[in-house]
């Protein structure tokens, strides 16, 4: 269910009942020339609503905008800095316990949020407030996300475009692909290697080694592929609600020191 589709009564209904609440999140930011900047937050919105769907839980609304000034250099990008990110999920997750929940999956689908969100979910368990978890769809199925695309990529790339292609095919601008592609990072993987020296990062910011800030293969996506990607994705995310709604509450408690 979905939480700014009901009254405060149709939701203290809900709180009687269950403890546990999706909350997508995504960002706003630069995904190429054939991508919108929304791809991050519409992707994990499909996902949070469709598990949502499937099992009756709870999803919040969307937080739209995260941690993404490694590609602040591309018109429109947003983001706000990685500190106040942490305190305003953390906020926003008190904020759900308040009204009786004490399981959070956050439903992630930006790799610049993955480890702000850890942190929230240390603090909150930590204070032994909520059990809050990042979940992000292409790590929940990487060997089809790998055996989908002969030249994956990070950001901008396949996974993505595939995922848009077939949860809002209109927005993706189809004959600039090929230009995505060849403007890009199309084989991340080997590029990648080039610019890590004696173990160390070189590097912060997307247009440093993509000048369309985009990497992948980008032609050898689909909405049929999407298609595939998003169920398998699905299917794991509602069994990770399911497993963490039953739960005992004293497993999911910070340990006492030994």
């Amino acid at each position: 269910m979905y939480l700014a589709d009901h009254t405060w009564e149709e939701l203290g209904d809900y709180f009687e009942r269950e403890s546990l609440a999706l909350v997508p999140v995504g960002s706003t930011e630069q995904h190429g020339p054939h991508l919108p900047e929304a791809t991050d937050h519409l992707i994990a919105e499909a996902y949070a609503r469709e598990a949502a769907e499937r099992t009756g839980y709870l999803c919040t609304p969307t937080v739209n905008v995260g941690v993404s000034p490694h590609h602040r250099q591309f018109h429109g990008t947003m983001w706000v800095d990685a500190p106040v990110f942490r305190d305003y999920m953390t906020s926003l997750a008190r904020n759900l316990t308040y009204h009786g929940v004490d399981r959070i999956v956050f439903v992630n689908a930006h790799g610049g949020n993955v480890q702000h969100l850890r942190e929230v979910g240390r603090r909150l368990h930590d204070a032994d407030e909520a059990y809050a978890i990042e979940w992000m769809w292409d790590e929940s199925i990487p060997d089809l996300v790998s055996e989908a695309f002969e030249r994956n990529g990070p950001h901008g790339g396949p996974k993505e475009t595939a995922m848009i292609q077939h949860l809002h095919p209109d927005l993706v601008r189809e004959e600039k692909l090929a230009d995505a592609r060849d403007g890009g990072w199309p084989d991340f993987d080997e590029e990648v290697a080039k610019v890590r020296k004696h173990g160390s990062r070189t590097f912060y910011d997307s247009v440093e080694n993509s000048p369309n800030g985009v990497f992948g293969d980008q032609t050898d996506a689909t909405a049929e592929t999407g298609e595939r990607l998003f169920e398998a994705a699905t299917e794991q995310l509602v069994a990770l609600c399911e497993w963490l709604a039953a739960r005992d509450s004293a497993d999911l408690a910070p340990r006492e020191h030994v």
